[in-house]
């Protein structure tokens, strides 16, 4: 599982950025820990890069 912050740099997105994409539903699934801590399953931001390479 990877933080918000190590999937960002990885994206090259600011947070900001990330959140807009995530309100019109375009992000990678998010988990939420219970001590409320966001973190990516590599997987899930694997299929998310696939989807977006599709795309372009």
């Amino acid at each position: 599982m990877l933080k918000l912050p190590e999937v960002l740099e990885e994206i090259g997105m600011s947070r900001a950025a990330f959140y807009r994409m995530r309100a019109r539903g375009d992000a990678p699934r998010l988990r939420k820990l219970p001590n409320g801590q966001i973190r990516v399953r590599r997987q899930d931001l694997d299929a998310w890069w696939e989807t977006c390479e599709q795309a372009a």
